[in-house]
């Protein structure tokens, strides 16, 4: 098991960031091109609340099929931040962690926890991830600063 943490100054306020974190389009727009994710239910493609569990087609540079990533929501609140648990059949411990604190009304500081699984792919799994995180969170000032 492995945990990857990494921060970032946002350029705009907590609430801003809560209201991106809401979208599908976020996602989509930061993960991208090392992953994209598809909703597998496209009527329940993207609740984001506590006890909600959403599925989808996961791509690892939008074209290798990494099977179906679910995410369950632990927690999803602008104060306390985010929690979820995720997995898919390669990885099947995927802690995810957003903690949004206020720095002042037109920054916000980010962090990413992650904790990660997969038996003897671990290792492989935390190269990519490490980079993941980074490539996301610069993708986040990019999109926040526009």
């Amino acid at each position: 098991m492995f945990t990857i943490k990494k921060t970032s100054i946002f350029p705009a306020s907590r609430h801003a960031v809560f209201l991106k974190l809401q979208e599908l389009k976020t996602l989509q727009y930061i993960a991208a091109p090392y992953a994209t994710f598809t909703p597998v239910d496209v009527t329940n493609a993207f609740i984001w609340a506590p006890g909600s569990a959403t599925s989808y087609h996961f791509k690892l540079f939008g074209i290798i099929p990494y099977g179906t990533h679910t995410i369950r929501i632990e927690k999803f609140d602008e104060a306390d931040g985010v929690s979820s648990r995720e997995s898919n059949k390669h990885v099947p411990v995927w802690n995810h962690d957003i903690l949004l604190e206020v720095i002042d009304d037109a920054h916000t500081r980010y962090t990413d926890v992650v904790t990660i699984d997969a038996g003897w792919k671990t290792i492989f799994i935390y190269v990519w991830a490490r980079c993941f995180y980074s490539h996301r969170q610069r993708k986040w000032k990019k999109m926040l600063s526009s």
